[in-house]
């Protein structure tokens, strides 16, 4: 059995065994690490959730990117369910284990905390509601040393009661240009305020992601699993879309182009392998409307045999590791980065994704993927390129390998490291002028 563990996580293959592999030397493994600046730092990380969708897990990685060079990290959730949650528990004790502090978002502790950290994360928009509710007087204090991490890209979090104290904190990080954009845009037009110094910072891999997507061994175990619980066999061609189910991500659209394309396949008599689709990130215990919706679909179309619904899942590498394509269908303004995406590039797969939003900064069209419009007009443009992969391997293969250079070049853990490292250190910078003012 091979235990893969998230993307902030170790995982059961030796780093030893890995690090020989790809001909690394041990003197490699201790080169300085771009954060070591923040060593006994106090850190302040304010997620509006704990849960297992982007925004928490980022700024739960980078808690534990701090704490491997010493920082003293704390964490607030301003939003936590009112009866006991298995996500949270779970979730706040891999920080607990890891050294995190985790304490109530409201109280003495947090103002006092506050005031003493050198350095306060505010995570997502929706984390401003914290500020008034819980400083009050205290806000203007803590300003100079905010960094505001930003990852939304919908119009409805652009409230004066949201954002109204961003142009006075340190700076916004977001995630890709894209999105950078648009804030700036939309906060002036809309709310008539000025974005604070902005940084946009790619994300990464893991090394312990990495790790996993280049060790065949591991994942051809996982794939053989993975496939057999789906009732998938190995020379099977299988699509996945790995997103928490919702409109927004784009599962049903995935679906009806997945539909047309066997339609396209069986009208023209294409020689293809058996197809199936994998949608990871459902959730029925909610019994949401939209996912009612995905699987009345499936039943109409009778496509029971082919199309496979799982549960959010923490651990989205065996998953990864088990599918020939990875679909990002996220609709409107697409996403705002799209951390699957790259991580799917590692393990050598094409990515067919929306033309919006980071997918735009990460895929290449043409050379690691294929872009196809959002919406509704997008369904038939994504079913050609379905087909398209699904019956030409070479491409399919040769995708997938400039995928893993594009982000061997651009997407490691190193590399979001030194990004995020040049802009806490001006962060830290403009908090100590502003205190000696």
């Amino acid at each position: 059995m091979i235990l893969v563990r998230s993307s902030f996580e170790t995982c059961s293959i030796s780093s030893q065994f890995v690090e020989e592999k790809n001909g690394e030397s041990s003197a490699a493994k201790f080169q300085s690490n771009p954060l070591d600046f923040m060593k006994s730092k106090l850190v302040l990380l304010v997620s509006h959730e704990l849960s297992l969708s982007g925004g928490p897990l980022l700024l739960m990685e980078l808690a534990f990117l701090l704490r491997g060079v010493g920082a003293d990290v704390v964490w607030i959730t301003n939003q936590k369910p009112l009866e006991d949650d298995e996500v949270v528990y779970s979730l706040e004790h891999k920080m607990l284990d890891r050294g995190v502090q985790v304490i109530s978002a409201k109280g003495q502790k947090a103002v006092d905390t506050s005031l003493k950290a050198d350095l306060i994360v505010l995570n997502t928009a929706v984390a401003g509601k914290w500020l008034d509710a819980v400083l009050k007087e205290n806000v203007v204090k803590v300003l100079p040393k905010i960094l505001w991490w930003i990852h939304e890209m919908r119009g409805h979090y652009f409230n004066a009661d949201l954002v109204k104290h961003l142009p006075f904190v340190a700076g916004a990080m977001i995630d890709s240009h894209a999105t950078a954009g648009y804030w700036k845009n939309r906060t002036q037009a809309r709310l008539g305020i000025k974005m604070p110094k902005t940084y946009v910072v790619h994300l990464g891999n893991s090394k312990e992601l990495m790790e996993v997507a280049e060790d065949s061994v591991a994942k051809r175990v996982l794939r053989e699993h993975v496939r057999e619980s789906l009732g998938v066999r190995n020379e099977d061609l299988l699509f996945g879309i790995i997103n928490s189910v919702s409109r927004g991500k784009g599962q049903d659209l995935f679906l009806r182009a997945f539909h047309e394309s066997l339609e396209r396949i069986k009208e023209k008599k294409l020689q293809v392998p058996t197809m199936h689709a994998v949608v990871v990130g459902s959730d029925m215990s909610k019994q949401t409307k939209f996912e009612t919706e995905l699987r009345n679909f499936v039943r109409e179309k009778k496509l029971e045999n082919f199309v496979h619904f799982v549960n959010k899942t923490l651990t989205v590498a065996p998953y990864i590791a088990a599918i020939d394509v990875l679909v990002q269908n996220s609709q409107a303004r697409g996403e705002c980065f799209g951390r699957i995406t790259i991580e799917a590039m590692a393990f050598k797969l094409p990515v067919l994704g929306t033309a919006a939003g980071g997918t735009m900064e990460i895929v290449v069209n043409g050379t690691t993927g294929l872009l196809h419009s959002a919406g509704k007009e997008g369904v038939i443009p994504l079913a050609k390129n379905i087909v398209k992969l699904a019956t030409q391997v070479e491409l399919r293969l040769r995708m997938g390998k400039n995928g893993y250079e594009r982000v061997k070049e651009m997407f490691l853990e190193h590399h979001m490291s030194h990004r995020i490292a040049s802009v806490l250190k001006e962060v830290l910078q403009h908090a100590k002028a502003r205190a000696l003012r």
